[in-house]
């Protein structure tokens, strides 16, 4: 009896081992920490507008950002200041945002301030933030982590979100002078600085910097007008009055330097949006014109409208013309009291452009100049518009109008049989002949072509072999033209 008695001992005190009954640690939990994050939205769309961030459907630049802990399948305790989350790379235009409603992270008049790092407080495991894209297309890296008291061990977990998508295509160019924004005379005696340094800006679609390119991607040149005798652009070993740079970030600096003239100098920037490089020809060429006043002194003469009161300016055609004052405190502001004739504007540099359609006759304008101090000097302007309306000039390639990145199907060629086709267009300043461009010339080894004419025609022989021809034809008429990009197939090929 004794012998079964000590066994049921031996035995109770195994089983209230076994459940932790018999003293030690063995109710404290040996799970790890895991912590995981996630993104309402994976894609965020560039915030142009600079719209605000917050919580919603209407919310379109905000997405909302889950963070949670576990210590095997439970949630860790709650707790103050638990997760860190910061944004670790990509984007420098992306912030993180608390939209909780805290004064304490918002400004006086209420708005959520932006962060580059949060720290959040655990409830029932877990926390959310938000994120808010800006006006920079890209990738941002948001990284969250959470330390174990028990051992102090850092666990951490990332989630990348996409904002926007940049096309790299040339959209726009605009530029920035230097201060102060003009420049005196070459000889002037005014101690007026007779240089001035010049930042272009190439952007995309999305209004991103367009990527740096193999070859010059920028042409800046000087218009023959006004004050442009004795001008030159400068940029490394370049000078004169035309020059071709690359952008860096989609900015490129150049140096314009003054000659002996007073007035103002029409600077002309053109980017080639086909292929974003001007160094082998412009194909669809983007252009923006600036004008930078040159002057023999300031702020010792009244503040005056200078240059010829009477404009002629020929219907229909491209036009553009720079206004040019002298004395007061440059720069200048311009801005017209009196409308102008339909198609052209005023911009605020003094520049009149664009192209004409009105009624040809007399049209009297009211244009006034301010400078910096505040000084308004109007004067009436009398522009004669000359000619009756030009249709612009249109291309059509065998029924097809389509911009030049895309060929237009030219009839198919077939080795053995003489190859014939016109090119034609219309409108334009009917007084001037049509000439005829292709690139390459010849557009093709087999392939002839005229230059000049209302019809521009290629023609040839087509070689064994040859499975399709690619090419650009451009149509100039006065200052009007029009390039179209061609294909031909040949034998039955195919054109990529």
């Amino acid at each position: 009896m004794s012998k079964i008695f000590k066994c049921l001992m031996i035995l109770l005190a195994a089983a209230l081992t076994a459940c932790g009954g018999g003293g030690g640690s063995g109710g404290d939990s040996a799970l790890r920490y895991t912590i995981t994050l996630r993104s309402d939205k994976g894609q965020l769309p560039i915030n142009i507008s600079n719209e605000g961030a917050g919580i919603g459907a209407y919310a379109r630049y905000t997405s909302t950002l889950y963070v949670e802990a576990r210590e095997g399948t439970a949630p860790i305790p709650g707790g103050e200041e638990v997760f860190g989350c910061a944004i670790v790379q990509g984007l420098d235009s992306g912030a993180l945002y608390y939209l909780d409603g805290d004064d304490e992270h918002e400004d006086d008049d209420g708005n959520p301030l932006a962060y580059r790092a949060v720290t959040l407080d655990a409830n029932s495991g877990g926390a959310s933030f938000h994120l808010h894209s800006g006006t920079k297309a890209g990738t941002v890296r948001i990284t969250c982590s959470v330390t174990d008291p028990r051992d102090r061990q850092v666990y951490s977990t990332s989630v990348d979100v996409v904002v926007g998508a940049a096309t790299g295509k040339p959209a726009s160019v605009r530029a920035e002078v230097q201060a102060p924004k003009y420049l005196g005379t070459l000889s002037n005696t005014a101690g007026l600085r007779n240089n001035v340094a010049i930042q272009a800006f190439l952007m995309d679609d999305a209004n991103q910097p367009v990527p740096d390119p193999t070859a010059a991607n920028m042409q800046v040149s000087i218009r023959p007008f006004g004050a442009s005798a004795g001008a030159r652009l400068l940029s490394g070993n370049q000078s004169g009055s035309v020059l071709q740079v690359r952008t860096i970030g989609g900015m490129g600096l150049i140096s314009l330097s003054s000659g002996e003239s007073a007035g103002s100098i029409l600077l002309e920037y053109t980017t080639d949006r086909f292929d974003n490089n001007v160094s082998n020809g412009i194909q669809d060429p983007v252009v923006s014109l600036q004008a930078v006043g040159v002057h023999r002194a300031v702020a010792t003469v009244p503040l005056a409208i200078t240059g010829s009161a009477e404009i002629t300016i020929a219907n229909g055609l491209p036009f553009a013309y720079a206004l040019s004052a002298e004395g007061g405190i440059p720069p200048y502001t311009w801005s017209s009291a009196t409308a102008l004739p339909t198609g052209l504007t005023l911009d605020s540099d003094g520049v009149i452009s664009g192209t004409p359609r009105a009624a040809p006759g007399k049209y009297n304008v009211v244009v006034r100049v301010t400078d910096s101090i505040g000084n308004v000097v109007s004067r009436n302007l009398v522009l004669t518009v000359e000619g009756v309306v030009i249709d612009p000039l249109s291309f059509v390639v065998n029924g097809c109008s389509g911009d030049v990145n895309t060929a237009c199907p030219l009839p198919d060629a077939t080795t053995g049989t003489p190859y014939l086709y016109a090119f034609s267009a219309t409108g334009g300043d009917p007084t001037a002949a049509i000439t005829w461009t292709y690139a390459p010339t010849p557009p093709a080894a087999w392939l002839t072509a005229t230059a000049a004419g209302d019809n521009g025609v290629i023609s040839g022989n087509p070689p064994a072999g040859a499975s399709c021809t690619k090419f650009f034809v451009t149509a100039k008429r006065g200052t009007m033209s029009v390039t179209r990009q061609v294909s031909i197939r040949v034998n039955g090929g195919v054109c990529p």
